[in-house]
């Protein structure tokens, strides 16, 4: 039967809108820019009427079956955003019951879903992509922050308090970096885009490598700049890129030694690296494995649209 849902990706810099098909089409999409917006309230009345644009893109309202979100340290059971540290707002945020509340007052009675960003991610990789039929997989997302969605037993893992999963805040360097989660050494703080910028910082700082990057100014070096340079035998790009590798291999391997998984799927901004990224982080991540795992856990990078895989996601979470 013909039905349509709205899937919702928030991020740091940008949220996704899309209006789907049950077939996983995507048929009409919109976007703004997350970092416009200093007051939640604001920022979650543009969601609605984003959510309104959509429904009434959609050729027969009462086909809408409800909308899903995937959002950073968004709680599946709660509804709630909580203490997300690469958004603006802080706190506790009841973002589907603020929804929710906003569109029936507007006379559009759809129940809302949140889960976390990566948690969407992989539910899209389970149902549109490489995981399909695979029951025990970890999905890994690489961008602002590191995401991280476990699916065991053909399930994601949600924990007692909705929050299980979060391989990017487990720590591999106690003594290391300060992280926007209050503690130090997490992987996100090493194996994010932003990580990526502050290893060649320390770098630069910290060496007399020579290199391309210290011939442009702080502001400019990002991971495309970083690419580039890796891309031209850079000697101190190419190390950014194998200290990111190490420590994203450390915490996924710890997370095997947990999940045992089939599969780890890696996604986002940082795989458009390919085997600058990629090398490295089977190398790293094999040595760094419990014997009994070395050998059988196969790292792919994800085939689904970086744009469109947690919007996907999120829309199944309505069904």
């Amino acid at each position: 039967m013909k039905s349509y849902s709205i899937g919702i990706d928030i991020g740091g810099t940008n949220t996704g809108f899309g209006l789907v098909d049950e077939k996983g089409n995507i048929i009409s999409t919109t976007s703004i820019f997350t970092k416009d917006f200093d007051v939640v309230e604001a920022y979650l009345d543009e969601i609605v009427n984003h959510i309104i644009l959509l429904i009434e893109r959609c050729e027969d309202k009462s086909l809408i079956k409800g909308v899903g979100i995937g959002a950073p340290n968004g709680n599946y059971y709660h509804g709630t955003i909580e203490h997300a540290p690469n958004l603006k707002f802080s706190g506790i945020i009841p973002v589907k019951e603020y929804i929710e509340t906003k569109l029936k007052g507007k006379g559009y009675d759809l129940k809302v879903t949140l889960t976390n960003d990566a948690n969407a991610a992989a539910i899209g990789e389970m149902i549109y992509g490489g995981a399909k039929g695979i029951k025990n997989f970890i999905m890994i997302t690489l961008g602002t922050g590191v995401g991280s969605g476990i699916v065991v037993d053909g399930k994601v893992v949600y924990g007692a308090d909705g929050f299980a999963g979060e391989v990017g805040h487990t720590i591999v360097q106690p003594e290391g970096r300060m992280c926007g989660c209050g503690r130090k050494g997490c992987v996100e703080t090493y194996s994010s885009v932003t990580g990526l910028r502050k290893t060649a910082l320390d770098l630069i700082k910290n060496t007399k490598t020579k290199s391309s990057l210290r011939e442009i100014s702080q502001e400019n070096i990002g991971g495309k700049a970083i690419y580039n340079a890796a891309k031209n035998g850079d000697k101190l790009a190419l190390k950014c890129f194998e200290i990111t590798a190490k420590m994203l291999a450390i915490g996924m391997a710890n997370a095997v030694a947990v999940t045992s998984p089939e599969k780890i799927f890696i996604f986002g901004g940082l795989t458009k690296a390919g085997d600058l990224l990629m090398i490295p982080l089977k190398k790293y991540f094999e040595e760094s494995l419990f014997v009994v795992f070395q050998n059988k856990i196969e790292l792919e990078i994800s085939n689904l649209d970086e744009n469109n895989a947690a919007i996907l996601g999120a829309a199944a979470l309505t069904y």
